[in-house]
């Protein structure tokens, strides 16, 4: 089994549209992480984790799962570095295989003593893109080869059950 660790404000701080988005609104940047996380979960198969520190958000530790994608906001005096270090040595074992996404040196350096392998985050948002591309080839093609509905809908209507269909509100 493969699993990412996801330095959440690292990834965020790198990836241009994320960025951006952070300036604006931190939470929604954060949501739209987790998304991008969830369409590489459901493309390669690896259980993806991504840490955020505490340092945003107020309160005790917090642990919860969002599309499939398990999201840890650290305790209070914890770092998302010194967490991940955590998770790499606990989950470490011969069927698994640790890949830690950040581009903070230092935990790229840390990581390494713990057998995990390391992306930076470049390397993961060139990763994503690829990934994105394969999602909208995949759709494009289950779209040309889906027969024409037998009881035409609106767009509104088609858009609801897609959303049901997705498990969204």
């Amino acid at each position: 089994m493969d699993i990412l660790l996801v330095d959440g404000y690292n990834i965020i701080g790198a990836w241009p549209d994320l960025r951006g988005l952070k300036e604006r609104d931190l939470p929604a940047a954060r949501d739209r992480l987790v998304e991008k996380m969830a369409e590489y979960q459901a493309f390669s198969g690896y259980r993806v984790i991504v840490v955020f520190d505490a340092q945003y958000v107020q309160g005790t530790e917090k642990k919860y799962k969002n599309h499939k994608v398990e999201v840890i906001f650290t305790k209070k005096n914890e770092t998302a570095d010194e967490r991940i270090e955590k998770l790499a040595i606990s989950l470490n074992n011969r069927k698994t295989q640790i890949h830690v996404a950040t581009s903070d040196f230092t935990e790229q350096w840390a990581i390494f003593g713990q057998g995990a392998l390391r992306k930076s985050a470049r390397e993961l948002l060139i990763e994503m893109s690829s990934i994105e591309k394969g999602i909208e080839k995949r759709v494009k093609k289950i779209q040309e080869k889906r027969p024409a509905a037998k009881i035409q809908i609106s767009d509104e209507m088609a858009e609801i059950f897609e959303k049901w269909r997705r498990g969204e509100k």
